[in-house]
């Protein structure tokens, strides 16, 4: 199996999922609640993400192909919203979007906003399903996506446990510029999505 690949899955999972980007989001709309109860919110949407995006992960193609969408289309029309999610991350609108969230302690944050979109958006499922194409029908391949994505869930739950002292460590600059860093990665791999898909039609 190709390792260049799976890093790339790999880093394209973490990107677009953010972990460090939903430290700030969790802690606003679990403010006031018990250590228990946060724990059992941020499980729960971990996964219910989980979930989300492992069916789409197997079945994403079958629908497209239901509809009559090509996987070269739907990789350049990926790329093009990882694109746009890259610039929300470089140019701050992603987190304004975050941080303008107001807490609501009677709310259960788990499914919606937490569980979808935050975790298993559209980025993430257009992702899920690119990778899934990309492994090549080949089910190791496609087994060792899955498993980076069940992995990159559980690092999202980590960091959802660990949210109020990294808070306290990296600051808003610190998660600011996380946020950035990870906003050129992503603009990268997304130009690379539609690359891909552009050769994939045989035009290039």
């Amino acid at each position: 199996m190709d390792s260049a690949f799976l890093i790339t899955a790999f880093a394209t999972l973490f990107v677009v999922i953010d972990p460090p980007g939903l430290v700030p989001l969790f802690i606003a709309l679990t403010q006031g609640m018990s250590n228990d109860r946060r724990r059992a919110m941020a499980l729960r949407a971990c996964i219910i993400a989980a979930v989300l995006l492992t069916l789409f992960g197997l079945a994403g193609e079958a629908i497209l192909g239901f509809i009559g969408i090509s996987m070269p289309a739907f990789r350049i029309a990926g790329g093009i919203l990882l694109f746009l999610t890259a610039l929300d991350m470089l140019f701050e609108r992603r987190t304004q979007r975050r941080e303008g969230q107001h807490p609501d302690p009677d709310h259960d944050p788990s499914v919606f906003p937490l569980a979808t979109p935050l975790i298993a958006g559209p980025g993430a499922i257009a992702t899920m399903i690119l990778l899934m194409g990309q492994s090549g029908g080949s089910w190791p391949a496609a087994l060792a996506v899955l498993g980076l994505l069940w992995g990159m869930i559980v690092v999202t739950y980590l960091f959802l446990l660990a949210s109020p002292p990294l808070e306290r460590l990296l600051g808003r600059t610190g998660t600011i510029v996380i946020t950035r860093l990870l906003g050129m990665l992503l603009a990268a791999l997304s130009v690379q999505f539609v690359i891909d898909g552009v050769r994939q039609t045989g035009l290039i």
